[in-house]
């Protein structure tokens, strides 16, 4: 695999929790809004050599603390946000950028390959995640467009986030791969339709005892009938022990040097268009030691002159 040198990259905050339940305990939306700012607080564009694009529009108020029977919370919000975060990607991946958009929960994934479809007409999706996110409002524990948004992209489901771009979905099941997920026993994330779509479900465990996961990943993710392919990163998909402050986390994954060298050669891959960082929740780092640790691994895999490790 041929890797690019350098190219310049721009910050783009996505700070909605709209696709995400509120907290458990109090009728208030998750803080994931937050996340953009408190890792920018840390120099993060200063370490990329990066352009910040400011945020996308402001995310609309929080609507559904109680969830709408069988449906998707905020749905008609989640929606327009998609579309308008979708303009401002499709803007930020010019001149030859690779964009790094701050998230936000993991339906900003929704946006951002309508952003991206603009520049590549077929796009993959590599999906590094601690779940599978693949239920649709009927199998869907919560209601959050979170749990759904990979099922969504692929479009499936009947709800209008599953056909952003008409009939066709944002992204064909042959072109994803689904990398760390440790949700095994709950099936409530739609893992019997997975089995049978045609995406390349990588979980922890065979990530774990496969080196070569991210090679695994890019055979599919390269193939000459793709035009490039985009990145989500959700924070859950490291151990808690690493990162607690997540709202769902799972017992295991990777620790920060493992997540690094399996995403460093999919970011440093010439066709990658962009990353998103997704559910890093502030309100639950009050040291902000979670926050230190994902900028250091998004200048481990993204800053000029680093060679993938952790600094």
């Amino acid at each position: 695999m041929h890797l690019l040198p350098h190219r310049p990259v721009a910050i783009l905050g996505a700070a909605s929790s709209l696709g995400i339940r509120p907290y458990d305990d109090r009728p208030e939306a998750r803080h994931l809004y937050c996340a953009p700012d408190a890792l920018r607080r840390l120099g993060l564009a200063d370490r990329l050599a990066a352009d910040d694009l400011g945020d996308a529009v402001p995310a609309d108020s929080y609507r559904d603390f109680t969830r709408p029977p069988g449906g998707v919370r905020n749905e008609r919000e989640v929606e327009r946000y998609s579309r308008l975060l979708a303009d401002r990607v499709a803007s930020g991946l010019g001149a030859g950028r690779f964009l790094l958009v701050l998230g936000g929960d993991c339906s900003i994934v929704l946006g951002s390959l309508l952003g991206a479809a603009r520049h590549a007409a077929r796009v993959g999706l590599a999906y590094v995640d601690g779940h599978a996110d693949f239920a649709t409002p009927e199998e869907s524990l919560t209601g959050s467009a979170a749990s759904m948004c990979l099922a969504m992209a692929v479009g499936r489901g009947e709800s209008p986030l599953s056909t952003l771009a008409g009939p066709a979905p944002l992204v064909r099941p042959a072109d994803v791969v689904l990398l760390g997920r440790r949700d095994e026993g709950q099936d409530y994330y739609g893992h019997d339709a997975l089995a049978s779509s045609g995406i390349l479900d990588l979980p922890w465990q065979a990530v774990a005892a496969n080196r070569d996961a991210a090679a695994a990943a890019l055979e599919r993710l390269e193939r000459p009938e793709l035009d490039g392919f985009w990145i989500h990163l959700d924070a859950d998909v490291l151990n808690p022990s690493d990162m607690p402050a997540v709202d769902s986390p799972e017992p295991g994954g990777p620790d920060l040097e493992r997540l690094a060298a399996i995403i460093a050669p999919m970011v440093r891959h010439p066709r990658a268009l962009g990353l998103q960082l997704t559910i890093y929740d502030p309100a639950l780092d009050a040291d902000g030691e979670c926050a230190a640790r994902l900028v250091s691994l998004l200048e481990s895999a993204l800053a000029p002159g680093s060679d993938g490790g952790l600094r």
